[in-house]
């Protein structure tokens, strides 16, 4: 059996700095998310498959699971 698959995540705006706690979806990318604080619409950067691969300090279960994410 392999590592457990964590999901949650600590999100962090880089605009203003904040940070959410939120729950990944397991099933689907999300490719945007609204900060909660100053409302910038996040997208993923460059090469990343969705937020929270580019702004979370853990990435998605699909990719944590290493079978990709979107795949």
């Amino acid at each position: 059996m392999g590592p457990e698959i964590q999901t949650t995540a600590r999100l962090t705006c880089p605009e203003c700095g904040q940070v959410e706690a939120l729950t990944m979806p397991t099933d689907a990318c999300q490719w945007f998310h609204e900060c909660r604080n100053c409302r910038t619409v996040l997208r993923p950067l460059p090469g990343d498959c969705c937020v929270f691969c580019s702004y979370a300090d853990v990435p998605c279960p699909p990719v944590q699971a290493g079978s990709g994410c979107c795949s």
